[in-house]
């Protein structure tokens, strides 16, 4: 996890400045560097084609938008970036932002979020978990392909894991996956995705 700079940036100082760097998120006004690295683009952007894939099939009103902030709303100081978003095309007439700048307030616009673990896996595994799940956001999908996670996340030994978060009265229950091992989405039932299948081969 980097911390770019010491002093509190509100809401606006970060849209002004960082909204529309893709390396930058705001929690409880520190900026985060999420130092993104081509494998971690990599998987993300399979992730999306998967994900893509089954909208098609499904004739989902949903969309997934290359660049996206969230703006949980209890929280002044606080923007998270999520790698992978997907979108209710119909709940977006309710966005009070959103024709001005890609950035979601309600939860109910949300149906699901993918985070790839790099260095900043606190915040992908706790404080984001609580956000996500104040939002009322369906399913959360957490991808630590390099078993980074702190022990009390993804066990000992440490291997990759991929957690599927599904919300149930107000909080989320996990389901962690390993390589060989089909994930099972609420949201997708039909999906045929394997941790395995992300992890980039170079």
């Amino acid at each position: 996890m980097v911390y770019t700079i010491s002093k509190q940036l509100t809401f606006e100082d970060f849209i002004c400045e960082y909204g529309d760097n893709s390396r930058y998120e705001l929690i409880d006004g520190e900026l985060r560097d999420m130092d993104p690295t081509g494998p971690h683009e990599a998987v993300a952007g399979t992730i999306f084609g998967y994900i893509f894939q089954e909208i098609l099939k499904e004739k989902k009103l949903w969309i997934l938008p290359k660049n996206c902030l969230i703006k949980p709303p209890a929280t002044a100081a606080t923007v998270l970036r999520p790698d992978v978003i997907i979108l209710d095309e119909i709940e977006l007439r309710n966005e009070p932002l959103w024709q001005k700048e890609p950035i979601i307030c309600n939860g109910n616009t949300i149906k699901l979020v993918v985070e790839i673990i790099s260095t900043n896996w606190q915040d992908d595994y706790a404080r984001k978990m609580e956000e996500y799940a104040f939002l009322g956001i369906e399913e959360y999908w957490i991808v630590d392909y390099r078993a980074l996670g702190g022990v009390a996340f993804i066990g000992k030994p440490k291997q990759p894991t991929f957690t599927v978060c599904k919300l149930i009265n107000e909080a989320y229950f996990s389901q962690q996956y390993r390589l060989e091992e089909r994930i099972n989405s609420a949201i997708f039932p039909n999906i045929q995705l394997r941790l395995v299948d992300l992890i980039p081969r170079y």
